[in-house]
This record gives structure tokens, sequence and C-alpha cells, in this order.
């Protein structure tokens, strides 16, 4: 089977690893990839905003399958392309995909179905916004309702900052057009978790759950990432909560999907607070999380492939899920300065003296003419390990991340350790 893979980040580059694992992959494809993909397969130049560009590649290169990554190409459409063209893809279709690129189409649907949520309030007008922040009492939350690569959410301590966060998202358009229109909604306390699962509208297969670790500093301190390490599983989610957000928020949102006549086929993944209340959803996404995908991907057992072609064909109730038993830790190298400002072209030294069964997915990476591995992006690489137990996890993943340099390198040195509830 030829699979063409959507997407550069290690969230694609942990897809292509885990595909090139599978007796029934031929030949691998990934627009546009990153150094880590084109080990593994053939990198194409390829703008994922083109469908016309992705229809004629999988047409010139047999492409059985079609696996897009990202949520950009999902918002846009290509997967509903793709199907007029008769290409198989795994993804789910673009309005399924809003259960992500619209905050406001999501927290409705919650709201209709009982899917457990804060209440909120939407806005589309700056003033309107401002006058209901002044009139409430309570912490809260303002999101930008459209795709802002996980950045349009600003959680505010104080009315002064949710004011600011209404200028920076509706006024200063610091998100462009996710911010034209807002969600407000109280803050939430308690212990965040990830709930992954994959689905073809009718069966769930649920995941393994894992904890990302956002805020760029140790302590979960500092301004918000898109991920800076993540761990699975989380030894102190009880079983009884983790049934509760199988069946009260990931199959529930499957069943609204179809029930509103927008079947979802591909990888839903509601982020939630675990808090007295119980499990509240933050945000739905539409695709694997980075760095989430990177610890699940590596623990996952059963042949990638064939569940996504079973995804994409309406079969997944044909195949069992296998999971290790292991736990798994990703730790994000960064380059200095991220999330805010920072330099680029450092050459990467180390990755050859990595553990065999540690594995770096590149993310912001490329090579110079002479073959140099050099840093390019803000997030450069996600060093996974797995261990009989957390500790030993960490320790595996650490003792390898020790051995990678580049110049300003920085990252998280406690990922994998359970943070207090946020407050």
């Amino acid at each position: 089977m030829n699979v063409l893979l959507i997407g550069s980040g290690a969230r694609e580059h942990a897809l292509a690893w885990k595909l090139r694992q599978s007796s029934r992959l031929d030949d691998l494809f990934v627009a546009p990839g990153n150094p880590g993909t084109a080990e593994l397969g053939t990198n194409l130049a390829l703008p994922n905003s083109d469908s016309d560009v992705i229809v004629d590649a999988c047409r010139s290169h047999r492409i059985d399958l079609v696996v897009v990554g990202n949520e950009d190409p999902l918002a846009a459409g290509l997967v509903d392309r793709l199907a007029v063209e008769g290409i198989a893809a795994f993804g789910p279709a673009q309005a399924s995909a809003q259960i992500e690129s619209s905050k406001v189409f999501a927290k409705e649907l919650m709201a209709r179905h009982g899917i457990p949520s804060a209440s909120f309030a939407t806005f589309d007008d700056a003033n309107a916004a401002r006058a209901y922040i002044e009139s409430q009492s309570e912490p809260l939350v303002v999101k930008a309702d459209g795709l802002a690569r996980g950045k349009g959410v600003i959680v505010a301590d104080s009315t002064a900052a949710a004011l600011e966060a209404i200028d920076a998202i509706m006024v200063r358009r610091e998100f462009g057009a996710a911010g034209d229109r807002v969600i407000i909604e109280p803050r939430l306390s308690g212990r965040e978790v990830s709930a992954h699962a994959f689905t073809d509208g009718k069966t769930v297969a649920h995941m393994p759950f894992s904890c990302d670790h956002k805020p760029v500093f140790d302590g979960d301190r500092g301004p918000n990432t898109g991920g800076m390490g993540v761990y699975s599983p989380p030894d102190w989610l009880d079983e009884e909560t983790a049934k509760a957000i199988r069946s009260d928020v990931t199959e529930a949102a499957v069943a609204a999907m179809m029930a509103a006549e927008r079947p979802y086929r591909g990888v839903i993944y509601p982020g939630l607070m675990l808090t007295n209340a119980g499990p509240m959803v933050l945000e739905f996404n539409c695709r694997f999380g980075d760095p989430e995908a990177q610890v699940l991907l590596h623990l996952l057992e059963t042949d990638l492939l064939e569940v996504l072609w079973a995804v994409a064909n309406n079969s997944l109730h044909e195949v069992e899920l296998r999971w290790s038993q292991d736990a798994c830790v990703g730790v994000v190298l960064a380059s200095g300065g991220y999330p805010g400002g920072y330099e680029t072209g450092f050459a990467i030294e180390g990755l050859a003296d990595l553990d065999a069964d540690v594995v770096a997915f590149h993310a912001g990476t490329s090579r110079r003419d002479d073959g140099t591995l050099v840093t390019a992006g803000g997030r450069v690489l996600t060093i996974v390990a797995a261990g009989p137990t957390l500790a030993q996890a960490r320790e595996k993943a650490y003792r390898n991340v020790e051995r990678v340099r580049f110049q300003g390198m920085h990252y998280r040195r406690d990922i994998g350790v359970a943070q207090p509830a946020s407050v």
C-alpha cells in the first residue's frame, strides 16, 4: 500500500515511524516532511494548502491512503476533496473538523448534548466582550474561536489581564481571523489530561491517557507553548474517572457528531480538566496532539496502517488495538527564546549517541547542503523513551536528552512529574 502523509512536525515523524513498521506499507511519501521523515520515506515539497497539488501527487505516486496529520488541511476541507476524487483518507471531513476549528461550534455541541464543560459566553464585538469581563468577579479564560496553533487561549489572572486578552485577540488581531469571535468562560481548577481515540463514526477505540506539559518552564511556569513534553499513562487517574471520560465525553461527542449529521472519522482528542465537579472539557481537537502522538504511537503495538485503513473504510470494529503496558515519556528540546523570538541554524549534535530504543522525533530541523542537521524552528526535537515504570522511562529519557546539544537548547526538567492542580 502506498501512503501519503501530510505534515512536517514531530507528530508526523512519529506517524511515519510507526507506519514504516507496517508489513502492509510499500512506499511512504510525506508532504512536506522533515529530515526525520526523509529517513523513512520520500519527502515531497508540496504546499498542504493546495488540494489540487495534493490530488495530482496522489495520482502520480499511486497513493492508496492519505493520512492528514495536522489540523489546517482538515479545517480547509482536504479530506472532502480527496473523497470527491475517490482517494481514501484518514481524518475528519471539514464539517466534522469544526469541533476544533470553531470553539463556538464545539461549546454549543457540548451544551446541546450534555457533555461536561464550563459555562461560556460568545462575542464578536470587542466592546461587548469588555463589558462582560468587567461584570464578572471570578477569574476568566479568553479563547479565540478559530485555529491559533495552540496559542489562542489566554488564562487571565485579573480583570486587566482578561481585557488585555481581548485587545490581543480582537483588536491587534494577533491570531488573525481566529479572533473574529471569542469565548469567555470561568477559569477551571484541577489537573489536565488528554484523551485520544480512533473512531470511524460508530466504533470508538480509546488510546491510553496522557498528560501534556504546556508552560515553558519547570513547575508549569511561564507562557503556554505548543507543548514542552508529555507522559503516559498518568498513574494518578483512577479507573472510575477514566471510564466516565471515555463514555460521557469521547463516545458522547462521536454520537453527537453523528446526530448532527457530521459523522466523525479520524482521531478525536478532548483535552480535559479534572475538577472537583468531575471531568470538564477544555477543548476538542480533530487530530493527534503534539507531543502526545510521539508517546502514544510509541506505545501502540497494533499495525498503525491497519488501524488507519479501517477508520477510513468504516471497519474499525474489525481491528483489535493492543498497547504496551510500559510507561512512556517525551521531552521537547526547544530553541532559546521559544515561545518568543528565537534564532535558528545551529548545528545539532549527539543524536547518534542515543540508546537504540530511544527515538528522537524531528520537528524544527533542516539539513544544510553539506548534510549538517540544524535547528529550524521553536520546538526542535522530542526525545522519547519507554520503561516498565514512569520513573524508569523518565530516567532513560533525560539520560538521553543530556547527549543532545545545540546552541540555546532548553527544555523542562520535570516532564513526567505530576504537577499540582491548577487554581
